[in-house]
């Protein structure tokens, strides 16, 4: 009984500790991907982009654009819930942080190998809409309201296609497991033969869970100012708005590229000497571009049009993919 007890309770003090450390790393990793974004906009732009903080082609600039929210004022309106006003930064980036325990960087680098890790990995990266609504609610402001309500909307739109291109990949896999997942695509990742469509419909859905370009309505700055974190400044809306969405885009990308660009393993099976982890962040890596070079690219959609997009195009278009997947796998042809 008490080596049982004592089991469980170093199980549990190694899971705590790995997912502390992913929560560390992703914070410089944010910083990172900012400033990354910030010189590929530049770049799309003919310009340069930050050259001057951390001398060398401004690769503190993220670093000094922290430093600047830490020095602001935080300021809570008096109309405000004060408590769930507060607690709205941690539940977004918890939601977003969550998807890394099932994540795996390589074979043997993952804190918690689930038997539903995808269906986990999906159910976490919601969390963090649930954040942006408290936000609009605690915020007493009907502009935030407004926000957190097109946030509400575009969840419900975008997690459905989100979901189902996922589960055409599990199919085919024929387990949740992200690791079996991986496993499964030994020969070519599923993008490159099985799932393209799956792939396509994944990486819209996902722009609009993270609420970027060209679906960012719920903070769209020309009509509803940051939406639902529009009574939010210093350290709080550093936290709730751009931590979160880095995170949460870093989380995207990572599962893109474990379910369709075959995560740790190798482009090449001769290149298979080189470690798993570098292959999982080269692939992330390419798919955070993509996130970038869409957003940089396509205007904002309408409310309408983004609704239309995701009710006419994405669910019906992931339906007929799953059908086809079925199909395909029934015949034994995949």
């Amino acid at each position: 009984m008490l080596d049982t007890v004592h089991h469980i309770f170093a199980n549990s003090v190694v899971l705590l500790v790995a997912r502390l450390t992913v929560l560390l790393l992703l914070l410089p990793a944010t910083l990172v991907v900012g400033w990354v974004e910030l010189k590929v906009m530049a770049h799309m732009q003919h310009r340069l982009g930050p050259m001057y903080a951390g001398a060398y082609h401004g690769w503190a600039q993220t670093l000094a654009d922290g430093l600047k929210f830490i020095q602001k004022e935080d300021i809570v309106p008096t109309a405000t819930d004060r408590t769930v006003f507060s607690m709205v930064p941690f539940i977004t980036m918890l939601g977003a942080s969550l998807t890394f325990v099932v994540i795996p960087f390589s074979r043997r680098w993952v804190i918690a190998d689930l038997n539903v890790g995808l269906f986990y990995a999906l159910a976490a990266s919601s969390i963090g809409v649930i954040g942006v609504l408290i936000a609009g609610w605690a915020s007493a402001n009907k502009y935030s309201l407004m926000g957190g309500l097109r946030a509400a909307a575009q969840l419900i739109a975008y997690e459905l296609p989100l979901v189902l291109a996922a589960a055409a990949v599990a199919m085919q896999a024929g387990s949740l497991s992200l690791v079996s997942i991986v496993e499964a695509q030994h020969a070519l990742p599923f993008a490159l033969w099985a799932q393209p469509i799956g792939f396509f419909i994944f990486l819209a859905a996902a722009t609009a869970e993270v609420t970027r370009t060209p679906f960012d309505m719920p903070v769209a700055e020309a009509e509803i100012i940051t939406g639902a974190f529009t009574e939010y400044s210093a350290m709080k809306f550093a936290f709730g708005l751009f931590a979160a969405e880095y995170i949460a885009m870093i989380g995207m990308s990572a599962l893109a590229a474990t379910l369709f660009l075959g995560g740790y393993k190798p482009v090449v099976p001769l290149l298979g000497f080189v470690p798993g982890i570098v292959w999982f962040l080269l692939k992330t890596g390419v798919v955070i571009f993509l996130l970038i070079w869409i957003r940089w690219t396509f205007p904002r959609l309408r409310e309408d049009q983004l609704q239309k997009f995701a009710w006419k195009v994405l669910i019906p278009l992931s339906l007929a993919n799953i059908f086809v997947t079925g199909a395909l796998k029934l015949a034994h042809w995949i």
